[in-house]
């Protein structure tokens, strides 16, 4: 206990006992390590280390239910050690976007870095000359028209997006910022004259979790499952019900969704929603397309600043191949007692916002 207590480490812990064998239960070979986990236990929360468990209480060092553990515990670690002092970019948080969680961050010891947007909007004007002849502006263009679909899209747009693509890469390698939540509508819009979908969804893709709506704790959500997965994770939202089926709802965004989630390669477009409002020549960016079909996990973890704590749900669904005619990025998921999921976001207060990832991590111990 002291080893543990007086390191200072905090560091997860997995608690594993090997198993007796019938045939060696005497004085001299029996085993304590099936009551001996119980005593191991006990001491450790009344020091309040946080422990893990293995799925059987016994597991043997060579078993295949202990390696299934340790690859478990691997996440649990990967996550840990990726929030501590976690870098990210929170750009210009404007009033009635959703928190930006500084219990969570406070919890945690992760630093952001704020950059108003209208600061990226310059750096993006200035980066290059008028023709975006410079190499990483022509770079990030190149990157773009290879990532997704681009036909039909003005010249112009593709350049901004170049642009401003190139001015996040370098700022956030310059900061070592590591995750980002955007303030992506509607002041991009009318200042600047794209959508930020694609550059986003690039630096999904790429590990580099980008959160819509300045969502913080959305991106913190993100950003775990991509730790426990090493897979791209992307934000969506509890959006529609799915016909008269209880236990099936339509995931969507607009959308910023990574490649990776998509049925078929994503197509640029202008984002619907708001073409209303800034016009459609000043919303190209979106990436559209279907989700794909598979297994996967959903999470979302917040701040109550009323109760300070930190708080969340997670748990296994499927995409499924259901007919789905929409726009932007969306899927039909499929969630065992869908209901009480939806009731249980409602009653605590939960964001409408949630974090996905195409693997799951429930064949651990709980």
């Amino acid at each position: 206990m002291d080893a543990l207590r007086l390191s200072g480490l905090k560091l997860p812990v997995l608690v594993q006992a090997t198993p007796d064998r019938s045939d060696a239960m005497t004085i001299a070979t029996r085993r304590d390590s099936f009551c001996g986990k119980m005593s191991a236990c006990n001491n450790l929360m009344q020091y309040g280390i946080p422990y893990s468990l293995t799925t059987l209480h016994t597991e043997a060092l060579d078993s295949p239910e202990f390696k299934a553990d340790l690859e478990w515990f691997g996440a649990v670690c990967r996550i840990v050690k990726g929030l501590k002092n976690l870098p990210y970019w929170l750009d210009r948080r404007p009033p009635g976007s959703l928190q930006h969680g500084a219990l969570l961050r406070a919890h945690s010891g992760d630093s952001g870095h704020l950059r108003r947007a209208d600061r990226s909007f310059g750096d993006s004007r200035t980066h290059s000359s008028a023709q975006g002849n410079d190499d990483a502006a022509q770079a990030k263009l190149a990157a773009i028209k290879s990532y997704v679909t681009t036909q039909g899209i003005p010249d112009e747009a593709l350049l901004k997006m170049a642009k401003l693509g190139a001015v996040i890469d370098t700022w956030m390698k310059q900061a070592h910022v590591t995750v980002s939540a955007v303030q992506c509508w509607t002041s991009i819009e009318e200042f600047f004259g794209v959508v930020p979908c694609t550059v986003m969804s690039m630096m999904s893709n790429d590990l580099i979790p980008s959160a819509c709506e300045v969502d913080v704790p959305g991106v913190l959500s993100m950003y775990m499952l991509r730790l426990a997965s090493e897979t791209p994770s992307a934000l969506l939202d509890w959006n529609n019900n799915y016909g008269n089926n209880p236990n099936k709802c339509v995931c969507f965004h607009c959308s910023n969704l990574p490649k990776h989630f998509f049925s078929k390669p994503p197509i640029m477009d202008y984002q619907a929603i708001i073409a209303g409002t800034v016009g459609k020549e000043n919303t190209f960016g979106t990436c559209v397309g279907r989700v794909k079909s598979g297994a996967m996990t959903y999470a979302r973890f917040s701040t109550d600043d009323r109760s300070g704590i930190i708080r969340g749900y997670t748990g296994p669904g499927k995409f499924t191949d259901d007919p789905l005619e929409t726009f932007g990025g969306a899927g039909v998921l499929e969630i065992p007692e869908l209901q009480k999921l939806l009731r249980f976001i409602c009653r605590e207060g939960f964001e409408h916002h949630v974090a996905a990832n195409f693997q799951q991590r429930f064949k651990g111990p709980a």
